[in-house]
């Protein structure tokens, strides 16, 4: 059975609608899986998963929320990442997903594969919902 986590970062609750439905599409496909606030993940929830989601809405200067969410993927810098395969995701409301191509740049540097990505403007449309769930059977296979 593949090892799933879902680690995000929410202010008003959109980025944790879209960490819900990535959690249940993992979960329903047959997945081991975790899904926690960043400030309660630790660096082993990575390390010991197969597949893993990370959302944060986009932040001041098109950047990942800066307090919590840039220093746990900081954390990945120097660690043998092995080409594990990740989704991120996350909200926006002025700089048109700008950050997550940032953040898929970070991410690539740091050893990891991102397979796909969701960027939402403001909250999630059902649509949006029903994608993120599918990408959460993705992170299962």
């Amino acid at each position: 059975m593949k090892k799933v986590a879902v680690i995000y970062w929410s202010d008003t609750g959109n980025v944790e609608a879209i960490a819900d439905k990535i959690y249940n599409g993992a979960k329903d496909a047959g997945a081991d899986t975790i899904i926690k606030l960043v400030q309660d993940a630790k660096i082993e929830d990575v390390i010991n998963s197969d597949a893993v989601a990370f959302g944060s809405p986009s932040m001041d200067n098109n950047q990942i929320e800066q307090d919590e969410m840039e220093p746990f993927i900081k954390e990945f810098k120097n660690l043998p990442n092995n080409k594990k395969p990740i989704i991120l995701f996350g909200s926006y409301g002025w700089d048109n997903g700008e950050f997550l191509k940032k953040w898929k740049d970070t991410m690539t540097d740091y050893g990891f594969n991102v397979i796909s990505q969701l960027a939402v403007k403001e909250a999630p449309t059902d649509a949006q919902l029903k994608e993120a769930y599918e990408l959460g059977k993705i992170l299962s296979r």
